[in-house]
């Protein structure tokens, strides 16, 4: 079992950055490929970025790529994203979640999930 708890989230101008952070409790945070994913309002839930056990891969979607950053601390038990140049569409809940298998993108992979942290990005 692992419960997840992100935090970070709030407003912030376009161009700006954020920092998220999910913290886990579990004994075993080390068994479970992570992944940060997000959701806007009549939307579905969209992968933005996935880290495998040890960090050896790390995948982003196209729209995270090159402006988001995924990294994840073993020894505390914490996934950290730092999204920089963050953009309007940006604008969502995000999520952390776990899994025992890759970090694919498909979200119905993840097995354990946060209650999510908004995101807004706007003037």
């Amino acid at each position: 079992q692992v419960q997840l708890m992100e935090s970070g989230g709030g407003l912030v101008q376009p161009g700006g950055s954020l920092r998220l952070t999910c913290s886990a409790s579990t004994s075993d945070f080390g068994s479970y490929s992570l992944a940060w994913l997000r959701q806007s309002p009549g939307k579905e839930r969209e992968y933005v970025s996935g880290i495998d056990r040890v960090s050896s891969g790390i995948y982003y979607s196209p729209a995270a790529k090159g402006r988001f950053t995924i990294s994840r601390d073993n020894t505390k038990n914490i996934l950290t994203l730092q999204m920089n140049n963050l953009k309007s569409e940006d604008t969502a809940k995000y999520f952390c979640a776990a899994t025992v298998l890759a970090p694919v993108t498909n979200a119905r992979t993840y097995q354990y999930w946060g209650q999510g942290t908004q995101v807004t990005v706007s003037t």
